[in-house]
């Protein structure tokens, strides 16, 4: 069986999720990747250039923790207008050389769009569609009903119309489109092989600014903090704060080994913070719904709390609570990825099957038909 296999560029979650995933089919089928951004770096270096095919990928402004929305879409734009048309035109030459029997895709439009044109069966593999195809009520979309609307929007117009949907979580609302599916989170074999203990320090990874700065140092337990110095300021202290270096081994090690996390409200991390049993303090970035739907689902189960400002009373309301987090956090298990990889290889494979039929039907057509 020959799968296409598109990923997102945008952010690392969606490259180490598809790495296991297509690491698995590569099991038994042919893949090709198509991704784009930090996502082609690290799955050209695992899967080889040969097999990785770089696409073009929209991307995000930021500024001070916020999506700034109308430079996101005209930088995303102007990139598109000098990119697209020599990309698509080069990337579905190859593709349609190759005829694969089945798309899959990790919120990459490009994939979607060939499928649409061939009429290849779409499999969707992402978290993004807990948006559109889950129902959230009004506690969960409190004040953000313009970012909800406009994030269900973005989700539609990225990936429409696939045949099916698996969605990674450890959240689980009511599913309310069909031909959905939940399955539990897809984690790192590093999380998935670590062996937590309850230390004494919090393990901080942020972009955040000032506030968060002014926060963590009163804390009562040190801090661990990620991604906000460099330079000659990685090593040195601030208070409760230790400022560490970019290390993805260290700061797992210090993940594993702590007493708490303080993050944004990307999918990845709470995700391995769940799984590892680690309470976790969420601050989603202003006007960036998935994250703030992550976070309040998180705060809902009991597993950390949701902080839309970070100030000392948002860090004191979760530490005060870290017991009880442990308490719930305790009760929550998964068969490591077996079950998400297993749903998502068998989904893939009835779509494939769907070509073959589809395919043979039209040969037997073909015999048919007058000379």
């Amino acid at each position: 069986m020959r799968i296409i296999y598109g990923v997102n560029g945008e952010g690392m979650g969606h490259a180490t999720r598809s790495e296991l995933v297509i690491s698995e089919l590569r099991k038994s089928h042919e893949v090709r990747i198509m991704a784009s951004g930090a996502a082609y770096k690290f799955l050209s270096q695992i899967f080889g250039e040969e097999n990785v095919h770089e696409v073009f990928g929209p991307s995000f402004a930021m500024k001070q923790g916020e999506i700034q929305r109308w430079l996101s879409f005209t930088g995303t734009l102007s990139a598109a207008r000098r990119q697209l048309p020599g990309n698509i035109r080069d990337w579905l030459t190859m593709i349609e050389e190759w005829k694969p029997d089945v798309a899959v895709t990790d919120f990459e439009p490009l994939t979607g769009f060939y499928a649409r044109l061939s009429r290849t069966p779409l499999v969707c593999v992402d978290n993004i569609h807990m948006i559109d195809r889950c129902h959230h009520d009004r506690q969960i979309t409190l004040a953000a009903i313009p970012d909800f609307e406009l994030a269900k929007s973005v989700t539609r117009a990225m990936v429409p119309h696939a045949g099916d949907y698996v969605i990674p979580t450890f959240f689980y609302p009511d599913v309310i489109k069909g031909r959905t599916t939940l399955v539990p989170s897809i984690l790192r074999q590093a999380i998935l092989d670590a062996e937590p203990t309850r230390g004494d320090h919090l393990v901080c990874y942020s972009g955040g600014g000032d506030d968060l700065i002014d926060a963590l140092r009163e804390a009562p337990l040190p801090v661990h903090l990620y991604g906000m110095r460099d330079g000659d300021e990685v090593g040195t202290t601030d208070g409760a704060i230790e400022y560490k270096p970019r290390s993805i081994d260290g700061f797992l090690e210090d993940l594993v080994t702590s007493r708490g996390v303080i993050t944004g409200g990307g999918f990845s991390l709470l995700s391995e913070a769940v799984y590892l049993g680690k309470p976790t303090l969420a601050m989603p970035l202003k006007g960036q719904f998935e994250q703030l739907m992550n976070a309040r689902y998180l705060e809902r189960l009991g597993y950390g709390t949701c902080a839309l400002e970070m100030n000392r009373e948002a860090l004191d309301r979760f530490l005060d609570g870290l017991d009880g987090f442990h308490e719930k956090l305790s009760g929550y298990s998964q068969d490591g990825n077996r079950v998400a990889l297993d749903v998502i290889s068998r989904t893939v494979e009835a779509a494939a099957e769907e070509t073959r039929r589809q395919r043979a039907r039209a040969r037997r057509e073909a015999r048919k038909a007058p000379k």
